[in-house]
């Protein structure tokens, strides 16, 4: 029975150890206007960068989820700014829902980037293993 056991205990470390080596990466999916989901957004960011300062996390923004990150338009301008201060966050427009919505590039918060397809920033981040939320309430 012992044998087992330690055989057993042999094959699981391995498992155990690659388990606890993995980063911690999150990407959040906002498509909404609702200020409770930008809301929702932004205090996770703080959660997870309070319980896992070493986490990376990405927001990625289309469909009107991108007023989160306009100045003229969000109720959370100076949450977001706070945000961007920690270097393991980062806030993605995606540039087609910008063009479908007649927006500039100019319009968002200075350090706010684009990607060509959000939908597709999304789909690479998980086959990457990132972890995905979409943001709803």
């Amino acid at each position: 029975m012992r044998r087992i056991l330690f055989a057993l205990l042999l094959m699981l470390t391995p498992c155990l150890a690659q388990a606890q080596s993995q980063p911690y990466r999150v990407v959040f999916d906002l498509t909404s206007r609702d200020t409770l989901e930008q809301k929702a957004v932004l205090r996770w960011l703080r959660e997870v960068g309070t319980s896992s300062p070493d986490a990376q996390m990405e927001v990625v923004m289309y469909g009107k989820g991108f007023e989160l990150v306009m100045p003229e338009r969000s109720a959370y301008i100076d949450d977001v700014k706070t945000a961007m201060k920690n270097p393991n966050v980062s806030f993605k427009v995606c540039a087609i829902a910008l063009k479908n919505n007649n927006i500039a590039q100019s319009q968002l918060l200075s350090g706010v980037e684009t990607v060509p397809d959000g939908i597709r920033e999304l789909v690479s981040k998980q086959q990457d293993h990132w972890g995905y939320i979409k943001v709803m309430h």
